[in-house]
């Protein structure tokens, strides 16, 4: 009787080595992941940021905060785990929180129409206060009152919208001026360039909607005699 006889498979090595992964990109790769992360939450957290530094308390509150954070971070780990990670972005808070610049409460211009209440906000072009050098100024259209204020937003003209008799843009050797007149007082507003007609136009006609044209007298009917 015949016996069918099968060969043994032979094992072939391979002579290409497989890749070791290195220790170090372990460590790598979650020093970037972190750094990401840390970017993304920056981002979110900037507009909250530079409003938080309207306000001096709030501002000096976050600034201990981040800089007690950091000293946890650099001490606590060192004592316990020995990471050194840790320590680094401890210290890196530390020294933000100590040297990143005082509040700045300044406000915007949408802030400062709301507090005023202005309707709308328009170019005053330059207004020149008594013996004071001229200055660019925004005009706050207000239903009781228009400021003129400054680049600092501090007021230099008070108009009340109920006594502005008048408000209207010319042309003077170039430039443009809108003339404001009210009770017995006259203000002018300068402009200048290209853009100066433009921007009068759309200031006289935006003081001009505010005006409070009174009601015409309507003549009295005599009475009928018998």
């Amino acid at each position: 009787m015949l016996k069918h006889y099968t060969p043994p498979e032979r094992t072939v090595m391979s002579t290409t080595s497989t890749p070791v992964a290195s220790p170090q990109e372990p460590a790598a790769a979650r020093l970037r992941n972190f750094g990401l992360a840390a970017l993304f939450a920056l981002v979110l957290l900037l507009p909250k940021l530079l409003n938080l530094r309207r306000d001096r308390r709030s501002w000096l509150a976050f600034r201990i905060l981040l800089a007690v954070a950091g000293a946890s971070l650099v001490v606590l780990p060192l004592s316990l785990w020995n990471s050194w990670h840790a320590a680094i972005a401890g210290l890196a808070m530390f020294l933000t929180g100590i040297l990143l610049p005082e509040a700045r409460p300044d406000t915007t211009l949408a802030d400062t129409a709301a507090r005023l209440g202005a309707l709308v906000i328009v170019n005053g072009g330059s207004y020149q206060l008594e013996d004071a050098p001229p200055s660019a100024v925004q005009l706050f259209v207000c239903p009781e009152r228009i400021w003129a204020l400054d680049s600092h937003q501090h007021p230099l003209l008070v108009i009340p919208t109920a006594q502005i008799s008048s408000a209207s843009a010319a042309g003077s050797a170039g430039d443009w001026i809108v003339r404001v007149r009210w009770a017995e007082h006259t203000a002018d507003f300068h402009y200048r360039g290209i853009f100066a007609e433009h921007l009068a136009r759309v200031a006289e006609s935006t003081l001009r909607s505010v005006i409070h044209t009174p009601l015409p007298v309507l003549p009295q009917k005599r009475a009928a005699t018998a």
